[in-house]
C-alpha cells in the first residue's frame, strides 16, 4: 500500500460505494429515501410504500401497492418446521433466535437455489414479510403463548402487533408502529447494511446476507441502545418523576458514564427520526394515561443537550414509544430488523446489480519488514 494512504479508524467518512437508495446530510439533519424526505414519508407513507420505494427507487402506483401488499400477506406465514425450531430453541436473546430463524427460512424458500434477479427480488419480499413473523412469534412464545397465523387483512405493522399480543391493534397504535417501521427502514452504510453488502459482493445468497446483517446488528455498538434507554427509565422508576430522572442522569454524567440514546456518528444536529418518535412517545402516553415515561425522557434530553451538547438519536424516544405499545424490551433490537430488512434487501439487490467484490486494504503497523529468521533453538 502507498505510504501516503492512511487508515481511518472505523472507516469514518470513507466513501465505500455509490448508492441510489439513501441520502444523508449530517450537518443539516437530512434523511431521505430515494430523494423523498423522511418527514414526508413519516407523515404520508405506509411501510409497504416505503418498501416499494427502496426496492424500485420510486413510489408505487395504487395497483403496484396492492400487488405488493398481496405478496407480503401471502408470504407472512412461517413454515411449520421453522415454527418447530422456534419452539425447540432454549431461552436466548431475541437476536439469536432471529439469526437462527432467518438461516432456517432459506431451506424452505421455493427460490432457494435460484440466484436470478427475479428470484432474488421475490426472496427479498418474502424475507421482509417473514422477519416480522419470526420476531412476533418468538416474542409470543417467550411470553408463554402459542403462535398465531397472520391476518391477511392487516398490514405489516398491524400484523406484527396482532401476532405478538393476540389483539388486533386499533388504528392509532397500528399507525404509530407503521411510522416507526418507516423511520428505521434504511440508513445508508450503517454497520449491518455494510455487512450485508460485503456478503452480497461475494455473490452469496440473499438469506446469507441478511444473516450477516442480523449478526452485525446484534452487537451493542450498533443495536440495543433503545433497550438500554428503557432499562434506564425503569431503573429510575415510573413513579419517580422528571426530577428524579434529572438527578439520575446528572449522576451518570458525573461518573462519566454514557447516557444511552444520544449522539450519532453522522448527525451533527437532531436526528430527524427522533423528531417523530418524540411526538409519538408523547401522544401514545397521553392516549393511555401514562405520560411519565415521556416526561422523564424529555427532562433527560434537556440535561444531556445542555451539559453534553448531544442530541437524541433514533433510539432515545423509540424506547418509550415501543414500551407504551406493549412491546417487551427484549424485542426492541429485533424490531429494528423487522423494519431494516427492507433496506438491507434493497442494498443487496443494488449490490448484485453492479457487483464488484469488496476488498479493502489495511495500513500495516506490525514489525518492520523484513524480519530475520531465527532457528528454533536460538529464539
Amino acid at each position: 500500500m502507498s505510504a501516503d494512504v492512511k487508515a481511518k479508524a472505523g472507516l469514518e467518512d470513507i466513501v465505500a460505494t455509490t448508492s441510489a437508495i439513501c441520502y444523508l446530510d449530517g450537518e443539516r439533519g437530512v434523511l431521505a429515501y430515494c430523494g423523498h424526505d423522511i418527514h414526508d414519508l413519516a407523515r404520508h407513507a405506509t411501510f409497504e410504500e416505503v418498501c416499494f420505494l427502496l426496492w424500485h427507487r420510486r413510489l408505487p402506483t395504487r395497483r403496484e401497492l396492492g400487488d405488493l401488499q398481496t405478496q407480503l400477506a401471502s408470504a407472512r406465514a412461517l413454515p411449520e418446521p421453522v415454527l418447530r425450531l422456534l419452539r425447540q430453541i432454549p431461552p436466548v436473546d431475541g437476536m439469536d433466535a432471529l439469526r437462527t430463524g432467518v438461516s432456517a427460512l432459506a431451506h424452505f424458500d421455493p427460490d432457494a437455489t435460484d440466484q436470478s434477479p427475479q428470484a432474488t427480488y421475490r426472496k427479498a419480499v418474502r424475507l421482509t414479510a417473514q422477519v416480522g413473523s419470526l420476531v412476533a412469534t418468538y416474542g409470543r412464545m417467550a411470553a408463554g403463548g402459542g403462535p398465531l397465523a397472520p391476518d391477511p387483512a392487516l398490514g405489516t405493522a398491524a400484523n406484527f402487533l396482532y401476532m405478538l399480543t393476540g389483539t388486533r391493534p386499533d388504528a392509532v397504535a397500528a399507525r404509530a408502529f407503521d411510522i416507526a417501521l418507516i423511520l428505521h427502514a434504511d440508513h445508508e452504510l450503517n454497520a449491518s447494511t455494510f455487512a450485508a453488502r460485503v456478503t452480497a459482493a461475494t455473490l452469496s445468497d440473499i438469506h446469507s446476507t441478511i444473516v450477516s446483517a442480523v449478526g452485525t446488528l446484534k452487537g451493542p455498538l450498533h443495536g440495543g441502545a433503545n433497550a438500554e434507554v428503557m432499562r434506564m427509565l425503569l431503573e429510575i422508576g415510573e413513579d419517580a418523576g422528571p426530577d428524579r430522572a434529572e438527578a439520575h442522569v446528572r449522576s451518570m454524567l458525573g461518573r462519566k458514564e454514557k447516557v444511552p440514546g444520544f449522539g450519532h456518528r453522522v448527525y451533527r444536529t437532531e436526528d430527524p427520526r427522533a423528531t417523530h418518535l418524540r411526538r409519538m412517545s408523547k401522544e401514545l402516553g397521553e392516549r393511555v394515561g401514562r405520560t411519565r415515561w415521556f416526561e422523564m425522557s424529555e427532562r433527560i434530553e434537556a440535561v444531556v443537550v445542555r451539559e453534553k451538547k448531544l442530541n437524541p438519536n433514533v433510539d432515545f424516544y423509540s424506547a418509550s414509544t415501543y414500551y407504551t405499545l406493549g412491546i417487551p424490551i427484549d424485542l426492541f433490537t429485533p424490531i429494528f430488523a423487522v423494519s431494516r430488512v427492507s433496506g438491507w434487501t434493497a442494498h443487496v439487490l443494488e449490490q448484485y446489480e453492479n457487483n464488484r467484490l469488496i476488498r479493502p486494504r489495511a495500513e500495516y503497523t506490525g514489525p518492520t519488514y523484513p524480519q530475520r529468521w531465527l532457528p528454533l533453538d536460538q529464539r
